[in-house]
């Protein structure tokens, strides 16, 4: 158990999260009751579940706390946005240590399955079956730097604004904070004019392949970080199919699964770029 737990959060990663949960002071006038759960030990569970896939009422009994209590604890937070809050520190800590390259970065999306809820769709390539889709912003290591979801059915081109809006403010080894990298890259779905013009006119050269004048197979020279970046997700089976109905909730494992990712691979990612 000991050595499962601190392989799913480490004690670095439960330093950064430390910073960023607020403080639940628990004041029970009458005096008794149970102890509050932990929050590594339900830390612990959450990323459990987002890593197995498995449902709230499936997790095993050795992280100590219930899954009622487990589960409300990922709704308070993903309701106080502690899973972005925690990604932005990350990133922050990548930034200052100089890891983040800025030079080029790598938009793509993925779409996954979903039973119900808000923000799903019928997809155009899965027969029209209910699905949500993942957009995603990497930089040059495919380190993740913005993320965000939509229905299925929705275009590329119309989540690329928003998510480079997405993009925090990041911490630099010297100098101001930086959210603009130097060139975005992508497909053919995000060739459209106007979308080159407002990327120009944030700073940012557009490097986007151009329908009927790119050839395909060299599309993935600059952009197979953001495919093998997709690749890193699919070990959260959590995101091989949505299950939950609030997207907030599904976001927030999306947050979950990328964080580690920025942490654990870093230093990788950098050596293999330099």
């Amino acid at each position: 158990m000991t050595s499962l737990a601190e392989h799913l959060v480490s004690d670095e990663l439960w330093e950064l999260f430390r910073r960023v949960v607020p403080e639940t002071v628990v004041v029970r006038p009458q005096g008794g009751g149970r102890r509050r759960a932990g929050d590594r030990e339900c830390l612990t569970a959450i990323v459990f579940v987002a890593t197995s896939g498995c449902s709230w009422r499936q997790f095993p009994p050795m992280f100590g706390p219930a899954w009622p209590t487990v589960y409300r604890r990922f709704a308070q937070w993903s309701q106080q946005r502690v899973w972005a809050r925690l990604h932005r520190v990350i990133l922050d800590e990548l930034g200052a240590q100089g890891v983040l390259d800025w030079s080029r970065f790598a938009v793509d999306s993925v779409s996954v399955r979903a039973l119900k809820g808000q923000l799903t769709g019928p997809n155009p390539t899965d027969r029209g079956k209910t699905g949500s889709k993942i957009h995603l912003i990497v930089d040059r290591a495919g380190l993740p730097v913005s993320v965000a979801i939509s229905a299925a059915n929705t275009h590329d081109s119309l989540a690329l604004q928003p998510l480079v809006m997405g993009i925090p403010p990041v911490r630099s080894p010297r100098g101001p904070r930086r959210r603009r990298p130097a060139k975005l890259h992508g497909d053919k779905g995000y060739d459209y004019p106007h979308l080159r013009r407002w990327l120009r006119g944030r700073s940012i050269i557009p490097r986007i392949a151009r329908r009927g004048v790119e050839n395909s197979q060299r599309l993935g020279r600059h952009r197979w970080v953001v495919e093998r970046t997709m690749s890193w997700l699919s070990g959260s089976r959590r995101l091989h199919r949505r299950y939950e109905r609030k997207p907030e909730h599904f976001l927030a494992f999306t947050a979950i699964a990328t964080s580690p990712l920025c942490q654990s691979g870093a230093r990788q990612a950098y050596r293999t770029i330099h």
